[in-house]
């Protein structure tokens, strides 16, 4: 290759491909991702390419060093990685494992062969330990649709991995355990499948027999959860409003195996599981958002397209309390996925679906003082301000409320 002035250029020479498989999260669904790195001796150097967001072109610092904690020398290589599909977004810090391990076999530290048929998900600290990443559920379920095997990851990740049947799943609590397994000097570890309950776990915590009186609202409920109405409550405070909101998912049947799979992997993507994951959800979620929550928190979207209040509630009851107070705009992006049953959230470098079929629990007061009709004569609110504290919330939206 010659330059423009003449100068004959040197093109660095790869004597040595290696190819690993990670996934990019995209919405509730995984994408599958190539790691092709190169590293020529040179001028050190590092250089990611694929679309990678900032968390994922910071790695580079994290696989270095915990590559040098394990011996791999880098120190006149100059690394070179293509992250394939280049069009798709790379965010997150899942990415950290697959860059390594493919760096490590491009400088021989472990053998090529097979790297491509194992997908590898986990996060590196600096001294080479692994830590969990969110999405791992359906990163893995879209792995074994690809045809995928195998997958490796970081050990506090296990059980969540392990609900994915069909797929061999090994773990490892630190780089050099996962570069051993690789180059068969250490018996691999599989990953614990969690223990399934012996019959359905139902919530003790909020019980209908709880609550005394208030006969119609308990009618209301039981009419709600059994024909998966949304329901909303008019009422003064202190009517229970909120006390009879809590105790609906205790009326509402077990997970099935699907629903609870499709429930924990929305967690999942949300960084709802934390560490210790003990397998698949098993209760109904229960989500109840300030009303001053924002559109996208509501709905879904940011940074890296996640999942809003409405999927979370997914399967369980979302509660809106103060439903008047709540903003205008966030309401009113409720009516789409209410009456369709997902969310589609677009963004310039991002498009996701969630599913989000919830029983939506509205509660509000019946005037702006809140004691219109309780019977003690406190109610101060002339019949305008009535009408436009009620106008508040849109003829559509109360259209989507079953039962009132």
């Amino acid at each position: 290759m010659v330059s423009r002035t003449g100068t004959k250029l040197a093109l660095p020479r790869f004597d040595m491909l290696a190819t690993a498989l990670c996934t990019s999260l995209a919405g509730l669904d995984g994408v599958l991702v190539r790691v092709e790195a190169g590293a020529p001796r040179g001028i050190p150097g590092f250089e990611l390419v694929g679309l990678p967001a900032a968390a994922v072109r910071e790695s580079r610092v994290r696989v270095r060093s915990a590559l040098s904690g394990v011996g791999v020398d880098l120190a006149e290589r100059n690394i070179v990685v293509n992250m394939a599909p280049a069009d798709v977004p790379k965010t997150g810090t899942a990415f950290d494992l697959a860059l390594a391990v493919a760096v490590a076999a491009a400088v021989g530290a472990v053998p090529a062969k097979g790297l491509a048929r194992t997908v590898f998900l986990g996060e590196l600290s600096l001294s080479g330990q692994l830590g969990s990443v969110r999405g791992v559920l359906p990163q893995l379920l879209a792995a074994r649709r690809a045809g995928v095997a195998r997958a490796l990851v970081a050990e506090c990740n296990g059980r969540e991995a392990a609900l994915v049947e069909g797929l061999e799943v090994f773990v490892a609590a630190t780089l050099g355990e996962a570069l051993d397994q690789l180059r068969g000097e250490g018996a691999p570890r599989r990953a614990d499948a969690p223990q399934a309950p012996g019959h359905p776990v139902v919530s003790e915590d909020d019980d209908l027999a709880d609550v005394r009186g208030q006969p119609a609202a308990r009618r209301a409920l039981e009419v709600a959860a059994a024909g998966g109405h949304n329901l909303l409550f008019v009422g003064p405070p202190g009517a229970g409003k909120t006390m009879l909101a809590r105790r609906l998912p205790g009326l509402l049947p077990p997970l099935g195996h699907d629903e609870a799979l499709e429930i924990t992997a929305l967690q999942s993507v949300a960084g709802l599981l934390g560490r210790e994951a003990a397998g698949l959800v098993q209760r109904r979620p229960f989500r109840a958002p300030h009303h001053t929550v924002s559109d996208v928190a509501l709905v879904g979207g940011g940074d890296g397209a996640r999942p809003g209040e409405v999927s979370l509630a997914h399967g369980g009851v979302l509660f809106l309390d103060e439903l008047p107070e709540f903003r205008r705009s966030a309401l009113e992006a409720l009516r789409q996925p209410l009456e369709d049953g997902v969310v589609h959230v677009a963004r310039a470098r991002a498009k996701a679906t969630f599913p989000a079929r919830p029983l939506v629990v509205g509660a509000m007061n019946p005037c702006a003082c809140g004691y219109l009709g309780d019977g003690t004569g406190r109610c101060s609110c002339a019949p305008e301000r009535v009408r436009a504290y009620r106008a508040r919330i849109s003829g559509p939206l109360l259209d989507r409320f079953d039962v009132h």
